[in-house]
């Protein structure tokens, strides 16, 4: 399965940022790439401002790795935290 990569920053309204991936399948619409980015730190229960076009930008294609494969499958994405997300 082939994946489209979006890096994404966030600013924490606490300070600091939060850098993470949205990885989803290489078919998915980019509307859709920033309600799951949204869905994310809302499951985190982070106090953080909605994900923007300004805040999450196309990256690159890649194969998948097996272990996003099954929440791409699952979910619909698969967040790669980086930075500032814990």
């Amino acid at each position: 399965m082939e994946v489209a990569i979006f890096d994404t920053y966030v600013k924490r309204r606490e300070g600091g940022y939060m850098h993470f991936d949205i990885i989803v399948s290489a078919d998915t619409n980019y509307e859709s790439v920033l309600t799951f980015g949204n869905a994310y730190l809302k499951s985190r229960s982070l106090t953080a401002p909605i994900i923007s076009s300004r805040d999450c930008r196309f990256c690159h294609m890649q194969e998948t790795v097996p272990s996003w494969e099954k929440n791409i499958q699952q979910q619909g994405y698969h967040i790669y935290e980086l930075e500032g997300c814990r």
